[in-house]
């Protein structure tokens, strides 16, 4: 290849790179102060106050009725938690990690003799790794791949997040 065709080849490169998607996106707009997760609703919010900025449909985990109690049970935990890890290489496309187990997670599972598990996430569905069914989740919540995005732009570590049945 001549100097000229080398140099075109590197024009159009760097042309093609540049029209792909990022999935890192950036927000501009209000704070996301909270997260609102209705399990029965298959439904979560971001808040800024008590201000609705984006409402989602989720998928939860396999045994989605129910708090989460130990570890492989498949179950959405319930309660006040906060968003404590950001992963953007995760298997699921981007995830924000829960703060599950908290204190008393832990002691009620040691009291069923169990561990209470962990690695709760909100992430997305990245094609290969979905499961089957609406709950399809080992205990996380889920939601498009260019919803979580989305939520991955908006919210910060440190949000709390408030799980309810």
């Amino acid at each position: 290849m001549n100097g000229i065709g080398a140099g075109l080849a590197i024009v159009a490169a760097v042309a093609l790179a540049g029209c792909e998607k990022s999935k890192f996106r950036s927000y501009d707009g209000p704070e996301v102060t909270q997260i609102l997760v209705l399990k029965e609703k298959r439904t979560m919010f971001l808040l800024n106050g008590n201000t609705a900025l984006k409402k989602y449909d989720i998928a939860l985990g396999g045994d989605p009725i129910g708090d989460k109690k130990i570890e492989g049970d498949q179950r959405t935990p319930e309660g006040v938690y906060y968003i404590d890890r950001r992963n953007p290489n995760s298997a699921f496309h981007l995830s924000l990690g829960i703060s599950y187990p908290n204190e008393a997670d832990v002691e009620e599972a040691k009291a069923l003799g169990k561990p209470p598990g962990g690695d709760i996430f909100i992430h997305g569905r990245a094609g290969r790794n979905r499961g089957f069914g609406s709950d399809w989740t080992a205990g996380c919540i889920a939601v498009s791949d260019d919803e979580i995005e989305e939520v991955y732009s908006m919210v910060r570590t440190g949000t709390p997040i408030f799980i309810a049945p």
